[in-house]
């Protein structure tokens, strides 16, 4: 008896909240990516502040352009205000000019997140 109140009740549930079997359990305006997407193992180590990781992974070939999420790893520098990664990217060939896919730079990204460190090595890095 119990199980059946309680499956009674989760249909009446789901379809009260419009939920179908027939249909994704998704809203439409969400990709799926957005849901579960994880920045990069290197991109992370950035965001932490972990310089011998970082430096580690640039020796063992990471890419210090390659994008993780929409952003490169000099964007997560800027963002973080993690100035002695910021300048061991641009040291290492990272471009200062590389815009993210929503179109901001790096400086931008240091900007909005009032990382005045970092814009100060990017302007400077920007004047070479």
């Amino acid at each position: 008896m119990k199980k059946t109140i309680l499956s009674l009740a989760a249909v009446c549930m789901l379809a009260a909240t419009g939920v179908s079997a027939n249909e994704p359990f998704m809203d439409s305006n969400l990709d799926a990516t957005m849901i579960t997407a994880q920045p990069s193992i290197f991109c992370k180590a950035i965001m932490q502040g972990d310089v011998d990781t970082v430096r580690k992974m640039i020796q063992l070939g990471e890419d210090v352009n390659q994008k993780s999420l929409g952003m490169t790893p000099i964007h997560f520098a800027a963002r973080y205000n993690q100035t002695e990664i910021l300048q061991l990217l641009i040291d290492n060939g990272a471009n200062v000019k590389k815009r993210c896919d929503r179109g901001y730079s790096a400086k931008k990204y240091a900007e909005m997140a009032n990382a005045k460190e970092a814009l100060a090595i990017l302007e400077d890095a920007m004047k070479k």
